[in-house]
């Protein structure tokens, strides 16, 4: 008989050499292959679970992909909890098994049971490929207007990855994705802005061709139906985070004294995607990220997530200059963070920034070289973090003196060329042969 886990993981542990390890777990193969040989359906929970553990070490397990089937269609549910797991872990998409799982799905999406119905959302949400989702696609949707809130999280990530499968889905989910932006529950909340964006991330890069490249035009008669819909909702989502700031979601989501910073940063990514390009929409969430820069406290890590996609946002959409230096200011103080971490990101997205609205500058035909820093309202204002830039040059960790050369480079003009120059060539004696 085999042996237990709990047995299998004290044996594994006990293994003082790689060799002992290969035969403990070569020999525990064999017998759990002769169960499968032999249908010993009472240990086929145990056994998954044991394929589960040397699937975690690196061992192949992939003899044990029909057990996970077998169990999914048990049922009861601590198998077909042992089941589902070992198939979103045992399985990819690509699984030819896989195939079989769709009518043990559809049949738990229909259970009374809400823990049942919520394993098949799980499993749809990892590993549903084209034809699952088509099929699958109107039963999660049943699910979208359930009465639990648990279910309805659970059903918003799996028509996520339903959508991401079938594009051509999305316009028939709209309406019921829009609904469900007034939901009371935080879960609820939190899932539908993540669909949103992944709706909207899709349409930008699929239908971009059919609906013309939006660039410049505000006009929501040019966009696509789903994103038309979307920007509808712009005040809404705004409401939502000014809520946020002021008088919290709800305590029970705080996170080192910032209110719900995950909800937080999923709204400014959303909003991020929806103004981009879009004057109107840009126009309704200026005073919100305003609000937001300059309220965010700064001593956290939490708030400084929030702090960094504000910032992300604001460079994204059409907002005016005073928030584009507000936005440079905001990663200055990063670059006098003592993690190293917040200033290479703060260093990456100026150089980033900077060299966007030089190549705007360029295609507006902005004219000579002493215009272009007036033009480019990022680099005016970095103008005044030059010093603080400069010294990143001399940190040891050579990630950051790698990204403060780059934006030096964008830094450079007729007004600071001696001054930067001098430092350059100082850096020069000191900077490792790659640098040169």
């Amino acid at each position: 008989m085999s042996l237990k886990l709990r047995d299998l993981i004290r044996q594994v542990r006990a293994c003082k050499t790689a060799a002992e390890e290969r035969a403990v777990i070569a020999k525990e193969s064999a017998m759990i292959r002769t169960a499968i040989r032999e249908e010993q359906e009472h240990y086929r929970h145990r056994n998954v679970a044991k394929l589960l553990f040397m699937h975690m070490l690196g061992y192949p397990t992939h003899f044990g992909q029909l057990e996970c089937m077998k169990l999914v269609a048990s049922p009861h549910f601590p198998e077909k909890r042992i089941g589902y797991l070992g198939m979103m872990l045992l399985l990819s998409e690509q699984a030819d098994v896989l195939m079989l799982a769709t009518n043990s799905l559809k049949n738990d999406l229909n259970s009374d049971n809400r823990f049942i119905s919520g394993l098949a959302l799980c499993a749809i949400g990892n590993l549903a490929t084209a034809d699952m989702s088509r099929d699958l696609a109107p039963e999660v949707d049943k699910h979208l207007g359930s009465s639990k809130p648990y279910l309805r999280k659970k059903a918003c990530l799996a028509m996520a990855r339903c959508l991401t499968k079938c594009s051509d889905m999305v316009e028939d989910f709209v309406d019921r994705v829009v609904s469900l932006l007034n939901d009371r529950s935080h879960g609820v909340l939190i899932t539908v802005v993540q669909l949103m964006t992944r709706v909207l991330i899709m349409d930008m890069s699929g239908d971009g061709d059919e609906y013309g490249d939006n660039g410049d035009n505000d006009d929501d008669d040019n966009e696509s139906p789903c994103r038309a819909a979307f920007l509808r909702l712009v005040p809404s989502l705004v409401k939502l985070l000014r809520n946020l700031l002021s008088m919290g979601y709800s305590p029970d989501h705080d996170v080192g004294g910032i209110s719900d910073p995950f909800l937080q940063v999923q709204i400014l990514t959303l909003l991020r995607l929806l103004g981009t390009g879009n004057v109107k929409a840009s126009e309704e969430m200026n005073d919100v990220l305003a609000q937001v820069a300059t309220n965010t406290e700064t001593s956290k890590n939490a708030g400084n997530a929030i702090l960094y996609e504000c910032v992300q946002t604001i460079m994204a959409v059409e907002s005016d200059d005073g928030l584009r230096v507000l936005a440079v200011n905001i990663l200055g103080r990063f670059l006098l963070n003592r993690d190293n971490n917040i200033r290479y990101v703060a260093l990456n997205t100026l150089a980033r920034c900077i060299a966007d609205g030089a190549q705007d500058t360029e295609s507006d035909g902005g004219g000579e070289e002493g215009e272009e820093s007036e033009n480019n309202t990022a680099a005016s204002a970095l103008q005044r973090h030059r010093t603080t830039v400069v010294e990143c040059l001399k940190d040891p960790d050579i990630s950051i003196r790698q990204r403060a050369l780059e934006l030096i480079y964008h830094l450079v003009n007729s007004a600071n060329v001696t001054a930067l120059t001098a430092e350059l060539l100082n850096y020069l004696v000191l900077c490792p042969r790659e640098h040169r």
